[in-house]
């Protein structure tokens, strides 16, 4: 019966997060397309450091979107693993791309398709073999966790990063430095999961009338929950607005990934439960991910296209034939001379005849 209400939990938290995914990089869309026509009015945009958008509908529509997404996306770490449930945001990437193409004047080239289809390759091997986090069920076995001395450095470090992201480098290359903004979101999000775990305990032991919220730590979590989120959609705000979109959604997986991965890995040690084909696993679908995130955004201005592949491939084969052609006819014309200077018409050592660019030319 346990294993039974194991594998109904699963296939829950597996709906959830892809419909999450979903969800979110239809977000990214509707956002963009607001910020598009505030840039059109005139308005501040939100790069500069304006609040234009809030007056939009189609910003408010994808933040909704976006809302329904990540409450999917909390439900889904309440039923699984997060090293479970944060690989299926490369489905995000991929609604995105598919979406951007179609109502966005950003196309998705032969790269950008390959490189989909290996985020989710990938994905899918990291949902293969993800480690199993140790399960924890009391809001006191979630707090002697958070009070651990390798969460603590760890969660220091964070802050320590996004605020010198924020306060120093952030005026001077966010502008310019598309890692600047997505990194502040990323390690920001690292903790944002933890809270999102710490409160699918809270909300659990609320259904089975505990009396959670006597514990100090809901209330930390759910204000530290606010801080994070609300950091995160500022900045994302800011670099959808100045970069691309079929850009900033694929790196910023990368570096929310990375960051949850690490967080959840130092949270809740599963990786010291995982065997040695797992870990390769894990590694490998996850470096699939990069690899294709890398084709689908560092070569979307590139034209190419199964139909001009073609072409160009033809056309390769007509220039390597036409060179091989003309190196024939070099060889039969030395030969030729080779002949002539055997019988005395000429000699190819003379200064009357010479070689330039691969020919033979008589002066």
């Amino acid at each position: 019966m346990g294993q039974d209400r194991g594998k109904y939990d699963f296939y829950i938290g597996l709906t959830l997060a892809i419909s999450s995914s979903i969800f979110i990089g239809g977000s990214f869309i509707l956002k963009k397309k607001g910020l598009l026509r505030l840039a059109k009015k005139g308005s501040m945009r939100a790069g500069q450091g304006g609040h234009a958008y809030l007056k939009e509908w189609l910003w408010w529509a994808g933040l909704l979107s976006m809302g329904v997404g990540e409450a999917a996306n909390f439900a889904a770490y309440a039923f699984a693993p997060a090293t479970l449930v944060t690989p299926l945001g490369a489905l995000s990437v991929l609604v995105s791309a598919i979406l951007s193409s179609y109502f966005l004047t950003e196309r998705l080239n032969l790269h950008g398709k390959i490189g989909c289809l290996l985020s989710v390759l990938g994905s899918t091997v990291m949902v293969i073999h993800a480690p199993q986090e140790e399960e924890v069920e009391h809001l006191e076995e979630m707090s002697s966790k958070l009070l651990d001395p390798g969460f603590l450095v760890f969660a220091t470090l964070v802050v320590i990063v996004a605020l010198i992201l924020i306060f120093i480098v952030g005026p001077r290359h966010g502008q310019t430095n598309i890692l600047v903004y997505i990194t502040i979101c990323s390690v920001i999000g690292a903790l944002s999961v933890s809270c999102v775990k710490g409160l699918g305990i809270t909300i659990k032991g609320l259904f089975a009338g505990e009396h959670v919220f006597r514990h100090p730590l809901s209330w930390i979590l759910i204000v530290s929950l606010i801080t994070c989120v609300s950091t995160q959609i500022n900045y994302l705000n800011k670099a959808l607005d100045i970069f691309n979109t079929s850009l900033v959604t694929p790196v910023y997986y990368v570096f929310f990934t990375t960051s949850v991965l690490s967080c959840s890995a130092i949270l809740f040690k599963e990786w010291q439960h995982m065997g040695t084909d797992d870990i390769i696993g894990t590694f490998s679908g996850f470096l699939t991910i990069i690899v294709g995130i890398f084709l689908l955004h560092a070569f979307k201005d590139v034209n190419l296209t199964l139909a001009n592949l073609h072409v160009s491939v033809r056309k390769d084969e007509r220039v390597a034939a036409n060179g091989v052609a003309s190196h024939s006819t070099y060889e039969m014309f030395e030969d030729e001379i080779t002949n002539q200077t055997q019988d005395g018409s000429f000699d190819l050592h003379s200064d009357n005849v010479s070689r330039r660019n691969g020919t033979v030319a008589v002066l």
